[in-house]
């Protein structure tokens, strides 16, 4: 009994480790938001004083200090693209986003109308979105070459911040495309997303179950004012479910390590309704009890294989798998990349630094 209380109690520590970690900035990203000001021959160092960071950042940062990091370098170039697009996303602008898709009726209406107000914003690069497949795609084209990762990266950032807190969840992404060459912190993007992520493809895109766009939208006035004073350290921080009882339900299985959890019968018991009522209220949240138990080993197996020696095969037994190769496809489909690989990519950019 314990040495069981001893492993649980390293499992919870680790999972408040994993929250931690979700809140931090990779130094690479800091890095890349500063080479909009170097483009234009303008200092860094009284903007980072500014945010309180040095003049060089070598450690990852918060989510709120990168995003004041964000809105000081968007007041000095009065860019809140980072000068990335075809015309200057102005002071103000993503204020503007928000009011446009407020009153939308659902997240597909609502995602449709930030696209054509992004489209003309910025003018360049143009976002779509395409139905197939039982995925919702959104496709951004560039009037010339492929723009850098970071573009693409803070596209969806702003794009996928919004859909999620209109909706009051996370929208899970199911895969991420760019058109550019891999950056050489490519494990950083991937981490970032948590999503398959591809570089080199024919059209940059971002998808995510299609089923989701017909969710209602339900935001006041005044729910996107204290939304606004969050933002953008708000939306850097992969979406969390923050009520409803897909939130109930991962509090449950965050109780217990993923070897231990109980059969869906059984946590339905538990939370005292019937197994099909429990699966039709997580469906009226764009969820099913398969989902949240995938996006919690995938968190936990990213920890796991970046922060511990575990071999593959004992990683494999933490997350409950009772082959590793069950383990093998199930990371392949989260990341695009197989776990020893992902593993050395991490490595790599731990031993080089930004």
């Amino acid at each position: 009994m314990t040495e069981l209380l001893h492993y649980f109690g390293q499992f919870c520590h680790r999972g408040v480790m994993a929250e931690i970690e979700r809140r931090m900035i990779a130094p690479a990203f800091v890095e890349e938001a500063l080479d909009s000001l170097r483009r234009l021959d303008k200092p860094t160092e009284p903007v980072l004083a500014r945010v309180g960071l040095p003049p060089r950042v070598d450690q990852p940062v918060s989510a709120e200090t990168y995003g004041a990091l964000w809105l000081a370098i968007a007041a000095e170039l009065d860019d809140e693209f980072f000068g990335m697009g075809g015309r200057p996303m102005r002071s103000g602008s993503f204020t503007l986003l928000c009011h446009s898709v407020l009153h939308a009726p659902t997240l597909g209406h609502a995602l449709r109308r930030a696209l054509r107000f992004l489209d003309v914003v910025l003018d360049d690069p143009r976002g779509r979105l395409v139905i197939r497949d039982g995925l919702a795609e959104v496709e951004l084209r560039d009037a010339g070459g492929p723009r850098s990762a970071f573009a693409y990266r803070t596209y969806w950032i702003i794009l996928h911040g919004i859909i999620c807190w209109l909706v009051g969840r996370r929208i899970p992404i199911r895969l991420v495309d760019f058109r550019c060459a891999e950056p050489k912190q490519g494990a950083d993007y991937r981490l970032f997303f948590g999503a398959p992520v591809r570089f080199s493809q024919a059209i940059s895109r971002l998808g995510f179950d299609s089923a989701l766009l017909d969710l209602p939208i339900s935001r006041s006035e005044q729910a996107l004012k204290q939304f606004l004073r969050g933002a953008p350290a708000n939306i850097l921080v992969r979406y969390r479910y923050d009520a409803g009882v897909a939130a109930t339900v991962r509090r449950r299985l965050g109780q217990a390590t993923p070897a231990m959890w109980r059969s869906f019968a059984e946590l339905a018991a538990d939370m005292r309704m019937p197994p099909s009522t429990l699966r039709h209220r997580l469906h009226n949240e764009g969820q099913s009890y398969a989902a949240i138990k995938d996006d919690i080993r995938r968190d936990l197996a990213v920890e796991l294989l970046l922060n511990t020696p575990k071999t593959i095969g004992e990683i494999a037994v933490q997350l409950g798998y009772s082959e590793p190769s069950a383990f093998f496809r199930a990371f392949r489909k989260w990341t695009g990349k197989s776990p020893e690989a992902f593993r050395r990519e991490g490595d790599g950019e731990r031993d080089h630094g930004p």
